[in-house]
């Protein structure tokens, strides 16, 4: 986290399993709804939504589920944004250079998955180990 950005107290942060499908539609109404609450423009929610659809579908996918935290934030000045913080117990991610890159694919997709997830947002971080699973926390701001 940026250094004077802080969590708001404000707004609890919310939880979502990650077990099947439906859950899939739900994470992704659930992290619209937390952008339009901290004031993102409709750019800002599609990044953030498309940003969450991806780590949200690799945990259920390849980490055979998981949770979403859902995080408001406040910055200095009163600036808000959102934290989303995806774990699984999956197999972990043995290369993370070579998952982030883009190209690199597990599945029929185009490979732009983790890389392009990166690039929306402003800060991604990555905890992973093999046969440990994974968690994901990216933050954006509005």
């Amino acid at each position: 986290m940026p250094q004077g950005e802080t969590t708001t107290g404000a707004t609890p942060e919310e939880r979502h399993a990650i077990a099947d499908e439906r859950d899939l539609l739900r994470s992704r109404h659930a992290v619209r709804a937390a952008a339009v609450a901290a004031g993102f423009d409709l750019v800002g929610q599609t990044k953030l939504v498309t940003a969450a659809s991806e780590l949200v579908r690799n945990a259920y996918i390849h980490g055979g589920g998981g949770v979403l935290r859902i995080v408001p934030l406040t910055g200095a000045g009163g600036r808000r944004g959102v934290r989303l913080v995806v774990s699984d117990h999956g197999p972990g991610i043995p290369d993370v250079d070579t998952a982030l890159s883009d190209g690199y694919s597990t599945g029929a997709g185009l490979g732009h998955g983790l890389g392009g997830t990166r690039r929306l947002v402003d800060s991604f971080a990555i905890d992973t180990e093999p046969g440990r699973g994974t968690t994901i926390v990216v933050e954006r701001w509005a």
